[in-house]
């Protein structure tokens, strides 16, 4: 787990948000190894991980003037080095054409018209699920995403995420719940 003195982070963004390029510079070097482990661990392949590490900075580097509190910074590159890592993720699925059954049967039931592995036959269906994945709370997405579409033990979903193994359980059963809920209502929507 990453120990960041999150106060001296915060006076390097600030820095940074003038034109510092120092800043910047010492700011990418105390996080660089944990942005790294953590796409290392999602994306399970170093190359990958290396051009979600560059993307993840670029994208910190240009956006960085809209960070309203600088002590969050490692947070809110964990987001940016998530989404980026998430994308990748899912553009080489879309090359391959994966599916995800076994996420479709944890989140259905015994009832055909809310049943989302039947129903996912369907391009609307499937990006309904993709949709309800990404409006889950931050830490739930992560490990739905690492355990179910990366294929992630839920101790290598602790480690990458420096969190304990319980928290990881707890994220991804409330992150069924959620799923559940959401998709059987959109079925009654329909």
């Amino acid at each position: 787990m990453a120990d960041f003195n999150h106060a001296y982070i915060g006076r390097l963004v600030q820095k940074s948000q003038k034109g510092d390029s120092d800043a910047f510079a010492e700011l990418y070097a105390i996080t660089y190894q944990h942005t790294y482990n953590y796409a290392a661990h999602y994306l399970r392949d170093a190359n990958l991980a290396q051009d979600a590490l560059q993307e993840t900075y670029i994208l910190a580097l240009r956006n960085i003037t809209g960070i309203k509190e600088p002590t969050l910074f490692v947070a809110w590159l964990n987001q940016i080095c998530f989404r980026v890592c998430y994308d990748m993720e899912r553009k080489n699925r879309q090359e391959y054409g994966e599916n995800n059954p076994e996420l479709l049967e944890l989140v259905s039931d015994d009832y055909i018209d809310h049943n989302p592995e039947e129903q996912t036959e369907t391009a609307d269906e499937s990006s309904r699920l993709k949709e309800a994945i990404m409006s889950l709370p931050f830490n739930e997405q992560q490990v739905v995403v690492m355990r179910y579409y990366n294929d992630m033990k839920l101790e290598d979903i602790a480690s990458a995420l420096s969190c304990s193994r319980s928290s990881v359980k707890r994220y991804l059963i409330s992150a069924r719940d959620r799923l559940k809920t959401m998709l059987r209502k959109g079925n009654e929507d329909v």
